[in-house]
């Protein structure tokens, strides 16, 4: 679906991007994750054709990114923004015709997301009268309204309480499940874990950290066990780290000589520890 090859991109003395590669395999959610100032959002308006690398190339569907071909993409920015004076019905569909939807798509796709996150009773207000919450609940309607193929979400669950911010979690693993491919930018790493196939870390304009999230926790164990034993006649709870060199069975059999064990499960480190060490090497 996507390829970013080799992309470097500086703005005066300050070099954004240093040869960045990466690729997003078509149907997956990919995290795009990194720091602050890491150069995640220059990365993003490259792939929407908003700036151009100084050098490299990104390809949509192995075709070179442009203006034609990014209308095939939906992009959802971390700094919102909607006309404040228009009423949410004639802002949606104002932006759906913007992206090449018919009168009658819009309005009918319109419905069909006003139905789904509830704001139907919404319609005829002004945006200025939304709530923060509300508000994004119609900017991300008028992100995935015309069906993108890519779909590109910078912090999508900001500003959502916790039974928003799942309602709209779901909404995007719906849409992956139909075939749209998910590029999702977030410091939440609790949903990079529930939500991503693969991610790319990126530090100082670098990728430091590439792959499948499963490999990447795997990768980083640290040999630390979760045990539950029966000691004296009551169950203990312990973390127990196996020792240099030490088998499952050696460290079973170490364990089992204290009591009798009832759990005995690996503890992989979160992808929230593994940001935390990347970055700060």
């Amino acid at each position: 679906m996507l390829i970013i090859n080799n992309v470097s991109k500086s703005f005066g003395q300050k070099r954004a991007l240093d040869h960045i590669s990466l690729e997003v395999p078509d149907g997956i959610i990919y995290g795009l994750l990194g720091p602050n100032g890491a150069g995640k959002t220059t990365l993003i308006r490259i792939i929407n054709a908003i700036t151009a690398p100084d050098s490299g190339e990104a390809l949509l569907d192995g075709q070179p990114i442009s203006l034609e071909n990014a209308a095939q993409i939906g992009y959802l920015p971390e700094e919102r923004g909607l006309y404040k004076d228009m009423r949410v019905g004639e802002h949606v569909r104002y932006l759906a015709r913007l992206k090449g939807l018919s009168d009658l798509q819009a309005r009918e796709q319109m419905n069909l997301w006003f139905k789904r996150l509830d704001i139907e009773s919404w319609r005829f207000k002004n945006i200025e009268e939304l709530s923060k919450g509300m508000a994004q609940k119609v900017q991300f309607i008028a992100t995935v309204i015309h069906r993108p193929k890519l779909l590109i979400l910078d912090e999508p669950f900001s500003g959502f309480d916790p039974v928003n911010a799942d309602i709209i979690r779901q909404e995007i693993l719906r849409l992956n499940r139909e075939g749209t491919t998910v590029i999702l930018s977030t410091h939440n790493m609790e949903s990079v874990e529930a939500m991503c196939n693969r991610i790319t870390l990126i530090n100082n304009g670098r990728a430091v950290l590439q792959g499948d999230v499963q490999q990447i926790r795997q990768q980083h164990r640290k040999g630390i066990y979760r045990v539950v034993r029966t000691i004296d006649g009551e169950q203990v709870e312990q973390n127990v780290q196996k020792l240099p060199g030490e088998s499952n069975n050696a460290l079973i059999q170490r364990l089992v000589a204290e009591g009798e064990i009832s759990t005995f499960e690996e503890i992989l480190p979160s992808m929230n520890d593994i940001f935390i060490q990347t970055v700060q090497s």
